[in-house]
């Protein structure tokens, strides 16, 4: 039962910012949730082949099915600077909820 309260206690990490599909390093593509050194390899590939004209094409490259760009498409982008971040959230802040000011 003490396990329970250690996992509960134990901080969050939370994914801020996006990624630029047709800018971004390996290393950047790497610190999306779920996406590993390969996978960052494979949307590189397919990137030098032909840039992705919508984000939804990233269903495309291998690894990346339609479950997987759902959880990811909010932090992926075409254009702009790659600015995904991955911060840790206190363990006593109810999900949801990070950063919000509550008045009494």
């Amino acid at each position: 039962m003490g396990a329970g309260r250690a996992d509960a206690a134990s901080p969050r990490m939370q994914h801020v910012g996006v990624v630029n599909l047709n800018e971004a390093t390996a290393a950047e593509l790497d610190l999306l949730p779920g996406v590993g050194e390969k996978a960052a390899q494979r949307i590189l590939e397919h990137r030098k082949k032909r840039p992705f004209g919508r984000v939804e094409e990233l269903v495309r490259v291998k690894g990346f099915g339609k479950k997987k760009f759902l959880k990811l498409r909010a932090h992926l982008a075409l254009s702009g600077p790659t600015t995904l971040k991955v911060e840790q959230v206190p363990a006593g802040s109810p999900p949801g909820r990070e950063g919000s000011v509550t008045n009494p």
